[in-house]
């Protein structure tokens, strides 16, 4: 999760220029951070690429928190790295 989360604020303090103390696992996308529904679809597809992720339309909908984003990706690398 460590990685998860390193990789998460990273591309929100470089792309997107947010302060690193606003990033907080409770810390609101829209309201706290500033993220509008477009600032959040492009966080998304630039986590998806850096991680092999693939976050879908419905799970993109319920975020509401960076924990939300944090808890979608490692559930979705944990099913990945699980054998079918």
């Amino acid at each position: 999760m460590d990685r998860i989360i390193k990789i998460v604020n990273q591309v929100l303090e470089e792309e997107f220029e947010i302060d690193a103390e606003l990033l907080k696992p409770e810390s609101l996308l829209n309201e706290d951070i500033g993220l509008d529904s477009l600032d959040a679809v492009d966080l998304i597809v630039m986590v998806d690429k850096q991680l092999g992720v693939r976050i879908e339309e419905e799970q993109a909908r319920s975020i509401r928190t960076l924990e939300d984003v944090y808890n979608i990706i490692d559930g979705l690398l944990k099913e990945k790295q699980s054998p079918s």
